[in-house]
């Protein structure tokens, strides 16, 4: 692990370093608190510090004050002050400044190993929280199956997107995407085969659209596609391209390869005012998908651009 040593004396930095590398630490060092609060500061700093309490430009009180006001998403940073300073009120004064722990000079090596030790197991306790955190947010806004956004996720950023439209005047494209004549691939291959073509057309969706695009799962064999900043003029061709990426090759199921397609109902909208309910936009691109599969499904019906006086009304 790194730690940064903060010492405006050159011969204890020294010492420390040398300390702290038997210990097993990567040791880096700074001169002066204002050094050590760039050095803490950046992404990839330091996530243990021991600083000495009298430095120049910072002293070790202030730095750690400057170091809880950084913004480091889910990396504290572990600040132990080197001190000569014993008395109650000093002790206190360094545990309120942002201190987590503190030890006097001269400092034994088995006392600095120890706290350090503590300072680690914190950091490492930190870690496991912050992956549980990630993993459970995860698994609340994706669909179990394809990995993609679920149905509450997706609905929430289409009223996100729709929301920016209004404030940006910029267009959005909304996509239903059906899976054709899904029940007779369940039917026939069976329900791991049918779980198999859900998972390939969720990844050739996302892949099909841009990194700023969404895809989720609207529900069963249903996908609802974001476009942002997709006016009605290039909607039929996005269109177009997401469903040639599903039919354009077999999609391979073990021995088998089943030749699969998708129908898409796709409306455009602009100036979505916030407060009328998106359920509007999704049943017209329902209507332009049942049309579509009327037609003859493996094609792209199209609603035509929303406006606010449409939505209003």
């Amino acid at each position: 692990m790194k730690i940064l040593v903060a010492d405006d004396d050159s011969i204890s930095r020294t010492l420390m370093q040398r300390t702290l590398q038997k210990f097993g630490y990567e040791v880096i060092l700074a001169e002066n608190g204002r050094m050590a609060a760039e050095i803490l500061s950046r992404s990839d700093g330091p996530r243990l510090a021991l600083i000495d309490w009298m430095m120049p430009e910072l002293d070790g009180p202030d730095l750690c004050r400057e170091v809880r006001g950084f913004h480091r998403e889910g990396e504290y940073v572990y600040v132990v002050l080197l001190t000569s300073k014993q008395s109650n009120e000093d002790i206190v004064a360094g545990l309120e400044a942002g201190a987590d722990d503190y030890i006097t000079k001269p400092c034994h090596p088995a006392e600095l190993r120890a706290r350090l030790h503590t300072g680690c197991r914190i950091l490492s306790l930190e870690e496991k929280l912050v992956h549980a955190r990630d993993e459970m947010l995860y698994k609340a806004t994706h669909d179990a199956l394809t990995e993609i956004w679920n149905r509450a996720s997706i609905l929430s950023l289409m009223k996100s997107e729709l929301e920016r439209s209004f404030r940006d005047d910029a267009p959005i494209s909304i996509l239903l995407c059906d899976v054709d004549h899904f029940k007779r691939v369940n039917d026939d291959h069976g329900h791991l085969v049918g779980d198999l073509v859900l998972q390939e057309v969720a990844q050739r969706l996302t892949l099909a659209v841009r990194s700023h695009d969404a895809v989720g799962r609207y529900g069963g064999e249903e996908f609802l596609i974001l476009l942002s900043d997709c006016d009605d003029s290039a909607l039929e061709s996005r269109s177009e391209s997401l469903r040639a990426a599903i039919a354009a090759t077999p999609i391979a199921a073990g021995r088998q390869k089943l030749s699969i397609s998708v129908s898409i109902g796709a409306a455009t909208c602009r100036h979505w005012e916030p407060g009328i309910p998106i359920e509007r936009i999704l049943d017209r691109a329902d209507t332009a998908l049942y049309r579509a599969k009327a037609e003859g499904r493996n094609r792209t019906g199209l609603a035509g651009e929303l406006t606010a006086a449409w939505s209003g009304s």
